[in-house]
């Protein structure tokens, strides 16, 4: 897999990911324009392989973890998903620029067959949801030698 990003809106070709290309995901809009707080839809998250596991990191800066929700779905899909609320607006106060979004998001991965499902587990610290599962041992096929006669 390649890290850096084709011209097509950072597109890369993720045969585990189930989320849909967005030709205008990395467009800016107006505030005026956007939907409610659909920047926050799509949080970024590393997918690295060690020998031993699959270990998914999520940026969600701000989120606690009873705010979140990390889900199997018929034993092979990893969902994560949650919920950033709307600060709440004081009359008297002016807002100047909003910048930080809320909303919900979700994010799902189709995950090797390889993955133990029973045995996922996930933590969060310091806005960084980290989603370890581990690896199934490959099985190394039985060999026996034939001994060659003539």
């Amino acid at each position: 897999m390649s890290l850096i990003p084709s011209f097509f809106g950072g597109r890369r070709s993720d045969p585990f990911s189930l989320e849909v290309w967005d030709p205008f995901r990395d467009f800016q809009l107006p505030s005026a324009l956007s939907s409610e707080n659909s920047a926050f839809v799509n949080a970024r998250v590393d997918w690295r392989e060690t020998p031993e596991a699959h270990v998914l990191k999520a940026d969600l800066p701000g989120l606690k973890k009873e705010e979140v929700k990390v889900e199997i779905e018929d034993n092979s899909v990893l969902q994560i998903s949650g919920e950033r609320n709307v600060e709440k607006e004081d009359k008297n106060d002016t807002w100047h620029r909003v910048e930080r979004s809320s909303g919900k998001f979700m994010r799902r991965f189709r995950l090797p067959e390889n993955a133990k499902m029973d045995e996922v587990k996930a933590s969060m610290e310091n806005g960084v949801l980290t989603v370890t599962v581990p690896k199934a041992e490959v099985k190394k096929p039985d060999v026996k030698s034939i001994q060659i006669t003539g």
